[in-house]
């Protein structure tokens, strides 16, 4: 079954969330008051002495299991990021805490509908140029990414997941272009390890990351071709170019975690190779 035909599987469950926030979406909201859209909601912190008169672009954080994008929004780290980098940064929350993507243990929401409504709306309101947005996620949130990334690459400019890919069964391939996706993960992380593991006593199984970048590969026909490497500070990553888009693993010697500077770097990145400018 395709992706887009298990996503519809929550539609009933975005119906009903979209009725009831229907009425809600042009109240005012910003910083510690959430922005509500069909579906859900987000929350999004505006970058110190932003100038209007300039294309402001956007960070999407994707919490993990459990998580609550409030507190993501309030992690002054992530607020520092995006004054230094001059973008909004959008805390986006899962239902129940969770994400819905294709393997996940339940489907509560369509994920790529939602999504084009936080981006629509984030035009709106805030003015955020959707040809300048990174979307990034962690652990359970990382997943989240994959799927996007696999659902439709150009819904976003780039990717930057965090401790997190596909679950079992993979993809066979993904219906889209390659994104430009720059992934981060700890050698030593045994939440989300590298070759993945079994969930629910053997109902579920996180994907191994190799696998999942394979597919990209495949679909690029760069199997056969060698990585150029490098080494940026604790991370030593691999990138292959392929004609569009650009694939990036970056390994560090950490466990589960996430940090500020390494979706900065995302971004720093993705920006100088669109050759984004004020």
């Amino acid at each position: 079954m395709k992706p887009k035909q298990l996503w519809a599987l929550g539609l009933v469950a975005t119906v009903a969330i979209g009725g009831m926030a229907a009425n809600a979406e042009s109240a005012p909201c910003g910083e510690e008051m959430p922005c509500t859209v069909s579906g859900g909601t987000y929350y999004i912190h505006l970058p110190a002495g932003h100038d209007p008169s300039q294309p402001l672009g956007a960070v999407l954080y994707l919490h993990g299991h459990r998580g609550k994008a409030i507190n993501a929004l309030k992690n002054k780290s992530f607020q520092r990021m995006a004054d230094e980098l001059g973008v909004a940064f959008v805390a986006v929350q899962g239902v129940n805490g969770t994400w819905s993507f294709p393997t996940a243990p339940r489907n509560l929401r369509d994920e790529p509908v939602f999504f084009d409504s936080v981006l629509e709306d984030l035009a709106k309101r805030f003015g955020v140029d959707q040809d300048r947005t990174l979307l990034t996620g962690f652990s359970s949130g990382g997943f989240m990414t994959w799927y996007l990334a696999c659902e439709q690459s150009d819904r976003f400019s780039g990717y930057a997941p965090i401790a997190g890919a596909f679950w079992e069964p993979l993809p066979q391939n993904c219906p889209t272009e390659p994104p430009y996706l720059f992934h981060v993960h700890g050698t030593s992380d045994t939440v989300v390890p590298l070759k993945g593991r079994w969930l629910g006593g053997g109902q579920w199984k996180q994907g191994d990351v190799f696998e999942s970048f394979e597919i990209w590969r495949r679909q690029t026909g760069l199997t056969e071709t060698a990585p150029e490497t490098l080494t940026d500070g604790e991370l030593s990553c691999e990138r292959w170019q392929p004609e569009q888009g650009l694939l990036e693993l970056c390994l560090h010697d950490g466990g589960h975690s996430v940090r500020a500077e390494w979706i900065s770097r995302a971004w720093t990145l993705l920006s100088d190779i669109k050759g984004w400018t004020g």
